[in-house]
């Protein structure tokens, strides 16, 4: 039988283990942030760490946008 202590431990564990892998995620990706400013290093980073990093901004157009922006305009009678 489980005793409660014994779940709590596991518990103190399992959450322990998850904010040192964010603490290492986090101290690698500003590592990685610091390499990128010397000139000439090239630094790769996985999807997770550019989105993270703020390399994606969504700055697109919604489809109304382009197709109000557009020189084609058509008019159907």
């Amino acid at each position: 039988m489980t005793t409660n202590n014994e779940r709590n431990n596991s518990l103190n564990n399992t959450i322990k283990i998850s904010i040192d892998r964010e603490a290492d995620a986090s101290e690698a990706l500003n590592e990685k942030l610091r390499d990128e400013q010397i000139p000439g290093f090239q630094v790769e980073f996985d999807p997770e760490e550019a989105e993270n990093a703020g390399a994606f901004e969504e700055d697109a157009l919604s489809e109304a946008d382009a197709l109000e922006s557009s020189t084609d305009r058509v008019v159907f009678d």
